[in-house]
């Protein structure tokens, strides 16, 4: 079978069994964790608030002003929630973690309204 068809049934599988999140939130947070890896130009571990950040700006240049809809459609609604996928995704085995990661590296990171907001610039003529 097809690496990329058989990690989509995994994750299909960890969502319903889970029962919070939508499998495209899942597949999201993969997406996102390729996204880090390559701006960080190197292997390596990726931090809560690193992923975070490539989280906020794959969701940005995919979704728009949307983002924080889509997440929110997925079962996502807050930074919280995407280390709870994190977490599922590492007692599945599919990700690995180190000692001192922990899921309040997720905590209210950023607000997804207003990340994702339609930016009205002052001062235009």
């Amino acid at each position: 079978m097809n690496k990329t068809l058989e990690m989509v049934r995994t994750i299909g599988k960890i969502a319903n069994r889970r029962g919070l999140f939508r499998p495209e939130a899942y597949l999201f947070v993969f997406e996102a964790l390729e996204r880090a890896m390559a701006e960080r130009g190197e292997p390596g571990h990726i931090s809560g608030e690193e992923l975070l950040g490539a989280v906020r700006e794959l969701g940005s240049e995919r979704f728009g002003v949307m983002a924080g809809d889509v997440f929110n459609s997925w079962g996502v609604r807050s930074t919280l929630d995407f280390g709870r996928i994190v977490f599922h995704l590492v007692e599945d085995g599919l990700l690995k973690k180190q000692a001192d990661d922990s899921l309040t590296d997720f905590l209210d990171r950023f607000d997804f309204q207003e990340a994702f907001a339609l930016k009205v610039f002052e001062g235009r003529a």
